[in-house]
């Protein structure tokens, strides 16, 4: 079945043809990492497979499931069966991994789109959600990686729907977290696929003790989401709901903010409240503060270009109006950087994150043409942005190492082997999976590190232990970085763990926490290149030191 016919109808590559940089190419001071793929020597063969399907999705899921820290891999597989890959890597040495048994059925791990860790029972082993083609699994997390399906416990029914994205966030008072599902085409509705969005859900925990997830919100109407996050867009302290969507299958639909504050129904926000019509192929959205002023910037990626929004002067309180600064800020990665194809490429993952540790914030977009659509670029090779001091991003991804011809979907960018530098995991559809390890910057002699870090784990206690929803400020001299913990958003991939903060060439940070419920914790003063956790409610950080495999 033919997934999506000619955009040229629409005008895509004459308006892409002529939309240059408006800004001359300045040069870029910062590192350049070399990222070295090591997917098959690491001990990760696998790809995410399938029919047209199956051409979306294609997640990973982050995060610690031994106890030891360090981030294994659950990756989602289509029609092939989604795999487990515990981290066996040395530290600041060559990534290695072991693919391990679930106990679960083949029927379980068929069909998998993606996968988000969170621990929903506050029992301090991560869950796992797994968005499927059907019926959505919940996964009860347990000692030494072994997972039980908790559908039933949990009173989660699942669904029988095409799941492709999800966000998760505690609510105020709620003991247990509000889970949002996105779903795609309807596949039983006369016309199928084309505009048959199916709708989205909205999982609220009744009050207990353990969860309970009978009474299921729709969110009517849907529009095929392929990315959600719950998101403070305004500082009020109260998350709504963001939802991009994919506008090759909906009619009349748009992305979508969802006011969802608790006790309440949910509300779309519409045109008389500021919100402004947008129509995309919306397929992943990351959050950043760039300027740390407590109102968070978007990347929204789609076929054609990335989307980079900023709430516009105008915007109020209520009023969720936004600008595009991807053109100023040389953001759009419209069209491949290398290999020559002028016509449009094709984004999904999108992650923020300062991958040569010098306090300017990074983006990774995987990219890769649908399946084989003739009027986008079939080699369309991932995006490296570098984040420059001249406030530009500039495209590192050739000289990175990561143009590979493949077609990335989800991903997920952590520090594997525990050593300060960021690594990268990219799922490619019909291809194996691409793994990155950060060797640093390039030299006559070799690589030598890149800048100072910090990598931050929070404890919350008994409810929300991993704090998600807890904005981390970290400042070093004049300039001050914030990380939100968040569930959801990217490309149907999640991770948990430590929070990466480059700092540069700073040998000590001072950290405050605002945890879940609002209140800020006092200052930690902590030094470079370390792994530091801070407990609610004690007086000092705590180090963490890797344990040498």
């Amino acid at each position: 079945m033919t997934y999506i016919r000619s955009c040229l109808t629409l005008g895509i590559i004459s308006v892409l043809s002529f939309h240059q940089p408006a800004h001359a190419e300045t040069a870029f001071t910062a590192d350049i990492p070399t990222l070295h793929e090591e997917a098959i020597a690491a001990g990760i063969d696998h790809s995410y497979t399938g029919p047209w399907e199956f051409f979306v999705g294609g997640g990973a899921a982050s995060f610690d499931c031994n106890g030891d820290r360090l981030p294994d891999l659950l990756l989602a597989g289509g029609a092939s069966e989604a795999q487990l890959f515990v981290n066996q890597s040395p530290t600041g040495g060559a990534l290695a991994f072991r693919a391990v048994q679930t106990g679960l059925s083949s029927e379980d791990l068929s069909k998998v789109l993606g996968a988000y860790p969170l621990d929903i029972d506050n029992d301090r082993h991560t869950d796992l959600v797994l968005l499927k083609l059907g019926r959505n699994l919940v996964l009860k997390g347990g000692p030494d990686c072994s997972f039980t399906k908790a559908n039933r416990a949990f009173s989660f029914d699942g669904g029988r729907a095409w799941s492709t994205a999800m966000s998760a966030v505690w609510e105020k008072e709620a003991r247990f977290p509000t889970i949002a599902i996105g779903n795609y085409v309807d596949r039983s509705a006369p016309g199928t696929p084309f505009g048959t969005c199916e709708a989205n859900w909205l999982l609220r925990p009744r009050a207990g003790e353990t969860p309970d997830y009978t009474e299921a919100l729709t969110l009517e109407p849907g529009y095929c989401a392929l990315s959600m996050l719950f998101t403070d867009w305004n500082r009020s302290g109260q998350p709504d709901l963001r939802v991009t969507n994919d506008r090759q299958y909906y009619r009349g639909g748009e992305e979508q903010l969802w006011d969802v504050s608790p006790g309440r129904a949910p509300k779309l926000y519409s045109a008389s409240q500021g919100w402004q019509r947008l129509t995309i192929w919306g397929m992943g959205i990351a959050e950043i503060d760039f300027d740390a002023d407590g109102l968070p910037e978007y990347a929204l990626t789609s076929m054609g270009d990335t989307k980079l929004q900023k709430l516009d002067d105008e915007a109020g309180e209520d009023r969720p109006i936004y600008r595009d600064i991807a053109f100023e800020m040389g953001a759009t990665a419209q069209r491949p950087y290398t290999g020559g194809d002028p016509k449009p490429s094709t984004g999904w993952h999108s992650q923020f994150a300062d991958i040569n540790n010098d306090t300017m914030t990074d983006l990774f977009i995987a990219k890769g043409n649908v399946q084989a659509m003739p009027d986008f670029a079939s080699f369309d090779p991932d995006n490296l942005l570098l984040g420059g001091f001249d406030g530009k991003f500039h495209e590192k991804g050739g000289e990175a190492g990561i143009a590979l011809d493949t077609r990335g979907r989800g991903a997920v960018v952590e520090d594997f082997n525990m050593d300060g530098m960021l690594d990268l995991l990219v799922v490619n559809r019909e291809h194996p999976a691409s793994l990155f390890r950060n060797l640093g910057a390039a030299t006559s002699w070799g690589h030598r590190p890149l800048g100072n870090w910090v990598k931050i784990e929070l404890d919350n206690g008994a409810i929300n232990p991993a704090a998600v929803g807890a904005l981390i400020s970290v400042r070093t001299g004049t300039r001050t970085q914030t990380r939100r913990l968040q569930v959801g958003g990217g490309h149907a991939s999640g991770q948990a763990g430590f929070t990466h903060v480059g700092l540069g060439v700073s040998e000590r940070a001072t950290i405050r926490v605002q945890w879940p419920d609002g209140e800020w914790s006092h200052p930690y003063r902590v030094f470079a290149n370390q792994h530091v956790r801070i407990i609610r409610g004690e007086a000092n950080a705590r180090y963490w030191y890797p344990v040498a495999q």
